[in-house]
Formats: structure tokens, C-alpha cells, sequence
């Protein structure tokens, strides 16, 4: 099984390298995060001893009960991808560094109220619906920058760029248009200047459309089932508002 994940590993970063050649970007400018739901302890010791250091998570007691488990791995770093609850906010705040998912001014408040209590700020991503599906989280396109602006009011939270999921089994020129939309969105925001922001980093790409994402501005990329193997439970699982 190590050889696997081994193996997987090689095939993702040789096609992240070749994404990057043709859209002749350097491959230093794309961060792979393995997407850790549901994958078990000995498949992410593979992933760090086949020299990968940067893993997601989308369950805020996924990430509770996993954390004291890997913290002998001291170059591991977490970052928090899923949709987050804001009464799961006390518990996501203590083991990550950056939150892709804050779609919400309430949940914004909700950070910045435990980051207050904490002595702590975070680094956040705004998630954008850029695929307009009613399953999914995130800010509609339309009020991007509105939120943007309103996230930045808090000295708590350091907003770092954008995340969005690209259509799910959706065709390629369909995903395209989704991340084409965030790139679109980062510029306007850039463009607003807003104090305290920065639009550098486009987490975007999963594990059937990263490729595009990368032709398309991607920095981080978020692959679980290419490197990990097939899931019990579909996608539609994690992303679908109706499955809590």
C-alpha cells in the first residue's frame, strides 16, 4: 500500500509539472495539499515519508481526532478545506494555519470572536459558488467583494486569496469557466485595494480537474482520491448542504 501511495504521488506531481509547462507557469507556484477525509492514519504516514508535508482537512472532529495522532510529524501542516459550523470554530482555530471555506460574514465573526479570546489571527481563504450549484457552499460571485471588504474589518483575520470548487462531473470546458471565474474575481479584488488583504493565493482543483485549475492560476491544489484511492462516500457527501 505505501508503494501505492508512493507511486500515485509520482504520477500527480509529474502532472502538476506538465500542467505548468504548458501553461508556462514555474512549478514552485503550485502547492499540491493531499486532501485527508476519511483516509487513515498509515496511508498520511506514507504521504510525509514520501516527503509531502501539506494536508486538508474537511470535518472539524475528523481534524480533532487526528491532530494529536500526527503531532510526532512536526514539518506537517493543516489547513482546514471543508464547510465549517460556527460552533465548530473553537475547535478547527487550534490546529490550523489556513481556512479555505469562510463563505459568511457570520462565520467571519465567528473566527474573529475566537481568535479575539485566543490572542491568535488566521489566515483565510473566501469560498466562492463559482459553479453557481445550489448544493454547494460559498459566496455567490455577485457579493464577493462585498465580502471581502466586510472580512477585512477584522484585525483577527488576514485574508490571503480564494477558494472554489470546480462543477462536479462536469465536462472540462465547464470546470474552465468556474476557475477562470475566480481569476476574474481576484483581479477585481486586487484592483479595490482593500487594506489588509491579499489576493495571491487561488486554492482551486481537486483531484479529476487540477490540471485545468493549474493552466487556469491555481497556487494550491487539493487532491485526496488520486493519491489516497477511492472513497466509501461520494463527493456529493462532503460539499452537499443536505448532507450534514
Amino acid at each position: 500500500m505505501g508503494h501505492l501511495v508512493e507511486e500515485n504521488l509520482k504520477t500527480v506531481r509529474q502532472q502538476m509539472e506538465l500542467a505548468c509547462q504548458a501553461s508556462g507557469r514555474k512549478i514552485g507556484d503550485v502547492k499540491l495539499l493531499l486532501a485527508t477525509k476519511t483516509v487513515p492514519l498509515e496511508k498520511l504516514q506514507m504521504a510525509i515519508q514520501a516527503g509531502e508535508t501539506l494536508f486538508g482537512e474537511n470535518k472539524a472532529q475528523e481534524l480533532r481526532d487526528k491532530f494529536p495522532l500526527m503531532q510526532q510529524y512536526h514539518q506537517v501542516e493543516w489547513h482546514f478545506i471543508g464547510h465549517l459550523q460556527t460552533n465548530k470554530v473553537k475547535d478547527v482555530v487550534k490546529y490550523v494555519t489556513l481556512i479555505h471555506s469562510v463563505d459568511r460574514l457570520k462565520l467571519g465573526q465567528a473566527l474573529h470572536h475566537q481568535l479575539i479570546k485566543e490572542n491568535k489571527t488566521m489566515d483565510i481563504l473566501v469560498q466562492i459558488n463559482t459553479s453557481y450549484e445550489e448544493s454547494k457552499f460559498g459566496a455567490s460571485p455577485e457579493t464577493a467583494l462585498e465580502l471581502v471588504e466586510q472580512l477585512s474589518q477584522f484585525e483577527t483575520l488576514n485574508v490571503k486569496g480564494l477558494m472554489t470548487i470546480g462543477k462536479l462531473n462536469a465536462t472540462n470546458d465547464e470546470t474552465r469557466h468556474c476557475f477562470r471565474l475566480l481569476k476574474c474575481i481576484q483581479t477585481q479584488i486586487r484592483e479595490k485595494k482593500f487594506p489588509c488583504v491579499e489576493m495571491d493565493i487561488l486554492s482551486m482543483g481537486m483531484s479529476g480537474d487540477f490540471k485545468v485549475a493549474i493552466e487556469e492560476g491555481a497556487t494550491i491544489i487539493r487532491v485526496g482520491t488520486s493519491v489516497f484511492g477511492q472513497r466509501y462516500l461520494p463527493d456529493s457527501h462532503y460539499w452537499n448542504e443536505n448532507a450534514r
